[in-house]
């Protein structure tokens, strides 16, 4: 596995350089906006918590001065509400552009970042254990479980870690549209990658001359 910080302009998208030849582009994707914002951002607990400040506020003032009152009290946090929840879908809609993950043949490939873009190379050989976290609407996180003792930043790779694991990383592929499909990809083209044979060349040997 590698980090990569580049600040050059992409071979291709979502990549750093040219693939070797013979490494092919299975798939290219980016986490879905809304599902991000769901799963990363807890928008969903944002926004119930201002949902019972406004009934509690409304509530209180509906008691002690009907309607009018009601209003006066409760649309101000209604509002703020709101701007806190476009607020959070939109660093969520941020996040979700400026990322591209790749499945090769060889690798998956994390580009990651909107103002400072990273680039996390994860060949199969360095993936011990994959798992999907899917969710009904058929969006869902594919976390990798890395093998060796590399430790990705949490500060950097976040969203894009599996929730929960922070001792031990997992880099993710974060809330991702038909995130199954994806997944049986990753599972075909890791599984025929790790069963090719692995043909190493050797110099030949010195003839020995006979005694």
């Amino acid at each position: 596995m590698s980090g990569h910080d580049d600040f050059a302009f992409d071979a291709l998208p979502g990549l750093p350089e040219r693939p070797p030849q013979g490494e092919l582009i299975l798939w290219q994707g980016r986490p879905d906006p809304w599902a991000l914002a769901r799963d990363a951002y807890k928008i969903r607990w944002f926004a119930a918590y201002f949902a019972l400040i406004v009934l509690w506020r409304a509530g209180g003032a509906w008691a002690d001065g009907g309607l009018s009152l009601a209003l006066a009290m409760g649309l101000p946090y209604l509002v703020l509400g709101l701007l806190g929840l476009g607020i959070i879908y939109g660093l969520a809609w941020v996040q979700a552009r400026s990322t591209t993950y790749t499945l090769t043949t060889a690798r998956v490939v994390l580009r990651i970042g909107a103002a400072l873009p990273v680039t996390f190379n994860l060949p199969f050989a360095q993936v011990g254990a994959a798992s999907l976290d899917l969710r009904r609407d058929g969006t869902g996180t594919i976390a990798l479980e890395t093998l060796g003792e590399t430790r990705i930043s949490v500060l950097v790779a976040w969203p894009h870690l599996r929730p929960g694991h922070w001792a031990k990383t997992q880099p993710a592929l974060r809330s991702i549209p038909d995130a199954a499909r994806v997944a049986r990809m990753l599972a075909d083209s890791a599984e025929a990658r790790l069963t090719i044979p692995q043909v190493a060349r050797t110099a030949p040997r010195a003839p020995v001359a006979a005694e």
